[in-house]
């Protein structure tokens, strides 16, 4: 995993950098799951918090999204599921407001970075992006040192587990834009 300095260009096919005139053009990430209420959303709280204590938040844009719409009734998605609202918790982290909603063709165009938890919402994802001709969309897990997918607490009832991966993928994701202390 190669470092990018962070003044130069960021992440891999994007033109995201500092201009001359010193100004920043956000990074922009969109953390992708089946539902939208528990590893995604999961993520998103997580980097948004490493971004914010580490004084980037004006560099980064960060959200997440579902692959599928089961988690969104009439147009409003569900909120967070409650243990991954304490899981957050647990380490200081708010997930107020936050509820799911399934991910468009537009999100594609907009986002930088199109992080998914498993290659089940990769291949999911292929409804909305095709076959991702920018290179925008990877595995949380590429960012750490044992690459996979991201334990899905739905099924394992494990949300200890799954922190543990995404704070160490948030944080190979962080390293990887060139912001990180990882070695």
């Amino acid at each position: 995993m190669a470092a990018v300095h962070k003044y130069r260009k960021v992440p891999q096919n994007t033109a995201k950098y500092r201009t001359l005139e010193g100004e920043i053009e956000l990074i922009k990430i969109l953390f992708i799951c089946h539902g939208n209420i528990c590893r995604s959303p999961m993520a998103e709280f997580i980097m948004k918090d490493l971004v914010e204590k580490n004084g980037l938040s004006n560099e980064f844009e960060i959200a997440s999204a579902a692959t599928s719409s089961e988690e969104v009734w009439g147009g409003r998605g569900n909120p967070v599921y409650p243990p991954a609202q304490r899981k957050l918790a647990e380490h200081g982290i708010s997930c107020e407001g936050k509820r799911a909603r399934q991910m468009t063709k537009k999100d594609y165009q907009y986002y930088d970075l199109l992080i998914c938890m498993d290659n089940w919402n990769r291949r999911n994802m292929a409804r909305f992006v095709g076959k991702d001709p920018d290179g925008k969309v990877h595995l949380m897990m590429e960012y750490t040192d044992r690459p996979g997918e991201v334990a899905d607490p739905w099924y394992t009832g494990d949300f200890e587990e799954t922190w543990q991966d995404l704070i160490e993928g948030c944080n190979g994701l962080l390293y990887f834009l060139g912001y990180g202390g990882k070695e």
